[in-house]
């Protein structure tokens, strides 16, 4: 094959290749807005549900200074669960600014996958195989029944417990929505930390 016509055509399989990947990147789910700490996008929990977990997460910031955000949506389809929530906290940015403390509870209804994923600082208190017991032993049982706030509650006790007894900088800015514009990570990219399927 002469050197030009190859080139066309290796030019041509680069550009539809690309053009794929554009239209992969457009579909992507968006990240919803940071609006409190409780975020439903699929209307999984009623006004009461989404209160009693904004409550408990209010506190546990007030106590540790840890924020943590809970996040429902319907699907994180065509991305994975793990790639969305990695996207959703480099998006949010959520934990004190130089202490990098946030976690979030992430959960895709429609694919029946949820994930914690924590900020650097945290993962001493919430490590890998913590987040798994987590998932795997409060989170699902209640899933499997469809109770999705059971569940999500379950999950928030036993995170806010261990966040508890982690030993974090003391709380001395104002907390809530007052601190939120200051939140960030103190690190560059969010770790890896455990996804699950709720089956």
């Amino acid at each position: 094959m002469p050197l030009k016509p190859f080139l066309r055509a290796l030019i041509a399989i680069l550009l539809i290749a690309l053009s794929a990947l554009a239209a992969h990147a457009q579909q992507l789910v968006p990240v919803p807005p940071l609006t409190a700490r409780v975020v439903d996008t699929s209307g999984t929990l009623d006004e009461a549900q989404k209160a009693t977990l904004e409550a408990k997460l209010a506190a546990l910031e007030q106590d540790k200074g840890a924020q943590v955000v809970v996040l429902v949506v319907p699907t994180t389809a065509p991305e994975d669960i793990a790639a969305f929530a990695n996207r959703v906290g480099n998006t949010w940015k959520i934990g004190r600014k130089d202490v990098g403390d946030g976690l979030i509870l992430l959960l895709a209804v429609q694919d029946r996958r949820v994930r914690i994923e924590v900020a650097k600082t945290l993962e001493g208190a919430v490590p890998d195989i913590a987040a798994s017991h987590i998932i795997n032993e409060a989170i699902t049982p209640h899933f499997r029944n469809g109770d999705y706030a059971g569940g999500l509650n379950a999950g928030v006790d036993r995170i806010g417990a261990l966040v508890r007894g982690e030993a974090l900088p003391p709380v001395t800015q104002p907390q809530g929505a007052a601190a939120r514009a200051t939140w960030g990570w103190a690190c560059s990219s969010w770790p890896f930390c455990c996804s699950s399927p709720c089956r």
